[in-house]
């Protein structure tokens, strides 16, 4: 055997090792795990996140997904001639566009993820916040919202987007009892079954907060939260509640940051342990943020002291 191949089999045991004491912590534990589109649309990139998940699922954690889609319905809507209007981060939902958002939410994204579980052998299972009355919701009302551009108030009507009033875990908790992985799309519906657009990071945030979930983990395109974007060294690891809701009302976060902090910041102060931003095109991101001391993206926590706790 070459020093090389034993430094490098060394290296993976101290992994292991390392890996050890979060693999005890998290057994029996719930994970919410948030991806959103741009995650999903790379088969290879996908197919990797499977293992990761699966070997979460194979050391007895319990994880619910929730999936958006927002890149690949702007595709479709641009193929279609359709038009996108994005204000404040939430995507303004007409007609055609709700009836997109349900083929590519409920249908293609949520089949390539349960494609890439099954791969990896999870029993997964599909579903959308309309089954077993998962998510219910109301359309939000329009409401006033300042143009940054221009600095003047607009009426804005959002159409077919909904907010949530009650997330009903029953449906999953039975799932995850029975050793399933749920596997949940960004729609909900009111009584009278009218479906609603509803951010993801939003629902997942809900999810993680009636399920009493240990970590909420939001995978996106970015290593975390940055103090300036696109300035990579200006990445926070970690920070709390209270910082993180400091850096929306000093305009620090901005766009798709902005609803995806407030979810967070409301989440950890309804008992969710903590959240993760981390970036899910990079191999390995899910396991080093939960299974090593130095993990990978931005970690909020509660609470100043939980910070000295790791991930």
């Amino acid at each position: 055997m070459t020093d090389t191949t034993e430094v490098g089999n060394q290296l993976r045991l101290d992994l292991l090792r390392e890996a050890l004491p979060y693999i005890q912590r998290f057994k029996g534990k719930t994970f919410v795990v948030k991806f959103s589109g741009k995650v999903t649309e790379d088969h290879a990139g996908l197919i990797s996140l499977a293992e990761e998940l699966a070997l979460l699922y194979q050391v007895g954690i319990r994880v619910c997904v929730v999936h958006g889609g927002g890149k690949q319905l702007t595709e479709l809507a641009q193929k279609m001639g359709v038009e996108q209007t994005i204000i404040e981060g939430r995507r303004v939902t007409d007609d055609e566009t709700l009836e997109m958002a349900k083929m590519i939410f409920a249908g293609k994204i949520n089949t390539d993820i349960l494609a890439a579980l099954r791969h990896r052998g999870v029993e997964a299972v599909g579903l959308s916040g309309v089954d077993g009355n998962i998510v219910h919701a109301e359309r939000r009302p329009p409401k006033e919202v300042v143009n940054l551009e221009t600095g003047e108030s607009e009426h804005v009507d959002f159409g077919h987007v909904g907010d949530i009033l009650e997330i009903n875990a029953r449906l999953l908790t039975v799932l995850l009892d029975q050793g399933y992985l749920p596997v949940v799309s960004s729609l909900g519906a009111d009584a009278e079954g009218k479906v609603f657009n509803i951010n993801a990071d939003t629902i997942a945030s809900a999810i993680a907060i009636q399920l009493k979930a240990e970590k909420l983990v939001l995978l996106s395109d970015v290593d975390g939260i940055y103090l300036r974007a696109g300035e990579p060294q200006t990445k926070l690891s970690r920070l709390t509640a209270d910082e993180a809701a400091g850096l929306i009302e000093k305009g620090s976060a901005s766009g798709g940051m902005i609803p995806k902090l407030q979810s967070i910041v409301e989440l950890l102060r309804r008992g969710v342990k903590s959240a993760h931003i981390i970036n899910g095109n990079s191999r390995n991101a899910l396991l080093a943020e939960v299974f090593t001391d130095k993990g990978t993206g931005t970690m909020i926590v509660s609470e100043p002291g939980a910070l000295a706790t790791g991930s």
